[in-house]
């Protein structure tokens, strides 16, 4: 995908919402200028504010008319952002919260290893486990071990998850 032709990417959140919020991770990252609009499945405002989180410019339901997508993709493509009435309160209580809206995220034990506090800005670039063996010289399988050991530490299920708290506690992630 050319970035200089691309104005809006498209995303249909399907049934796997977190290998979805990798991928729009990624996506920011190698093309951050181009806004994401995401079609959801559900009305779940957590969901909603990790997508937003993650990166997307744009939300719209999976019952949206065709020409509300249309109207949609060419909001965004204007520079505009969009989101369903339902999801300004959450959208709203995240920012003023200011943590993202996410009341079940526990309190994190931060005592990460070396090697895994190496590999948190690596996890927030949205390197894929190969990159980050071939980055480090490791094993594909070493470096899901310690992904896998940092998941349980820091008692999350996914790599946003883990990109979230490192920026919540980042001077104890630079040190």
């Amino acid at each position: 995908m050319a970035e200089s032709e691309t104005e809006v990417i498209l995303m249909d959140s399907a049934s796997t919402p977190t290998p979805c919020l990798e991928f729009i991770s990624h996506i920011r990252h190698q093309y951050p200028k181009v806004p994401i609009l995401m079609i959801g499945s559900e009305a779940d405002d957590q969901a909603f504010i990790k997508a937003v989180r993650a990166g997307i410019r744009g939300y719209l339901l999976r019952d949206a008319s065709a020409s509300n997508v249309i109207s949609a993709i060419r909001a965004m493509a204007r520079g505009e952002a969009i989101c369903p009435p339902e999801f300004c309160l959450a959208l709203f209580k995240a920012v003023a919260q200011g943590t993202g809206f996410t009341p079940s995220l526990r309190r994190p034990n931060l005592r990460l290893t070396r090697r895994q506090h190496e590999l948190v800005p690596m996890i927030a670039q949205g390197l894929t486990n190969k990159e980050i063996a071939n980055h480090l010289n490791l094993s594909e399988q070493t470096v899901k071990n310690h992904i896998h050991r940092m998941f349980r530490i820091l008692g999350v299920n996914d790599r946003l998850e883990v990109t979230e708290i490192a920026l919540s506690h980042s001077q104890e992630f630079t040190n």
